[in-house]
């Protein structure tokens, strides 16, 4: 076998020597088999991994992963991981966080390297508590909610991570649910061969200090009356029969009866729709009646920061040459103390 020639990768090969620590239970088990069996699909060798992780349950992650990795500060994955890609554009780089490290402390780096579209895969694991810190309120944990820290009930307004998102004109968004991997490997195969920035925010569940918080949505009792799945150009059909679905009447969805309406009347989903439409899909969710979306809600081409740096930075090569660090620091306006 040639050095060209190697076996390819395997999950067995992204998988670490390290125990892995989370509690028995814990829905980052499923998101670490998911990951470690979609990266052989990539295409990528496995020295051209990175996974960046700030602080948390979830960002002990780079320890689980055979790939190259930082464990870096509380909520500054993003930055770290931004100027990781800038330095080496090869590089297929995953950001991993939670709805603590990534919308607390970290949430301005997080919507800036989003609004840049820096190729990155940030993968958001929301458990709408703190777990590391033995179960806080966190900014996705609903109101009213006893904790630790909220004895008589959280008075703050949760996010919705989508919709923050959204709001910073991402390229790629999706969502997806620590309990069906099938549909979750689908979800990070997507986002690891798309261009530019892809954001999965995954609800996860923390079975010692929030457990249940997403059960309606992955029981089999409730789930299929409160997911509804999407497929770019399908209709938005729901229910135990696929007997609902979701229409539009000016700018607010509505559910029907698919026996009380034309089929080709329903409106299909567009990924590279008006962000409007997608804001609307990240606020549905069963507080407001509707079913809660899974699945790729917007994914539209925009220029990439990287590559636009290192085109702006050849640019500048071509034109100055190569110039010594010591003589751009002391041109212009200088003085000596």
């Amino acid at each position: 076998m040639t050095a060209t020639e190697q076996a390819p990768l395997k999950r067995a090969d992204f998988k670490t020597d390290q125990e892995v620590r989370w509690c028995p239970g814990c829905g980052d088990y499923a998101i670490l088999s998911s990951f470690q069996k979609v990266f052989p699909k990539l295409g990528i060798e496995r020295e051209n991994f990175a996974v960046i992780s700030g602080i948390g349950c979830s960002s002990r992650f780079p320890y689980y992963m055979n790939t190259y990795g930082f464990h870096t500060i509380h909520g500054r994955a993003p930055t770290i991981a931004t100027g990781l890609k800038l330095a080496n554009p090869d590089l297929s780089v995953w950001v991993i966080t939670g709805d603590g490290d990534g919308l607390s402390i970290g949430g301005n780096h997080l919507i800036h390297a989003i609004r840049r579209n820096v190729d990155l895969k940030i993968v958001l694991f929301n458990n709408q508590i703190y777990g590391l810190t033995k179960g806080q309120f966190s900014p996705t944990s609903e109101f009213g909610k006893r904790t630790k820290s909220t004895p008589h009930g959280s008075i703050d307004t949760p996010f919705k991570p989508l919709s923050l998102i959204l709001g910073a004109n991402p390229s790629f968004v999706a969502r997806t649910i620590d309990r069906n991997p099938k549909h979750m490997g689908t979800i990070f195969e997507r986002a690891g061969h798309w261009s530019g920035n892809a954001f999965v925010e995954v609800y996860q569940n923390c079975n010692i200090f929030n457990d249940g918080a997403f059960f309606h949505l992955t029981e089999k009792e409730t789930k299929k009356e409160q997911v509804v799945e999407l497929t770019h150009g399908e209709p938005l059909i729901f229910g135990a029969n696929d007997d609902k679905a979701i229409m539009i009447e000016g700018f607010s969805p509505k559910v029907v009866l698919l026996a009380d309406v034309d089929r080709d009347s329903l409106p299909v989903h567009d990924e590279q729709g008006p962000i409007a439409y997608h804001s609307m899909l990240a606020q549905m969710n069963a507080e407001g009646g509707f079913p809660t979306p899974v699945g790729v809600i917007r994914a539209v081409k925009r220029p990439v920061y990287d590559e636009l740096a290192i085109a702006q930075i050849e640019t500048a090569r071509e034109k100055t040459g190569k110039v010594s660090i010591f003589d751009e620091l002391l041109k212009g306006d200088t003085w000596t103390v």
